[in-house]
């Protein structure tokens, strides 16, 4: 048996741009995807603040160190510049997995840079 387990999630990024004309997806600071462990094509769950909006998406690879944060395509009817965003990832698991693995939060700073 496996379980879809939490892996990793950026909290509390600014959405920086919403792209209504483009394919669809988040594109997302390469600097803050290394970060939180998230992969170019990776599935990830988007909980806006703001508004209570979730969806889920993939991931697309922005500038390093740019702090851009945009959805893309139909997503960006779900937020708007400005708005505060949680970017989940999961993980499928054995149990056993589970109980070890140890998820990774990230927590950016107003400009959705990582502050060490």
């Amino acid at each position: 048996m496996f379980l879809q387990i939490f892996k990793s999630k950026i909290h509390r990024a600014r959405v920086t741009e919403a792209n209504l004309n483009y394919v669809g997806s988040i594109t997302i600071d390469e600097a803050l995807m290394e970060a939180a462990h998230l992969l170019e094509g990776e599935r990830v769950q988007i909980v806006n603040n703001n508004n209570g909006e979730r969806l889920e998406t993939y991931v697309i690879k922005g500038e390093r160190g740019s702090g851009k944060i945009c959805l893309n395509g139909a997503a960006a009817r779900k937020a708007e510049i400005g708005d505060v965003v949680i970017i989940i990832s999961y993980a499928w698991m054995t149990p056993e997995e589970a109980h070890t693995y140890k998820p990774v939060t990230i927590f950016p700073d107003e400009q959705n840079q990582l502050n060490d």
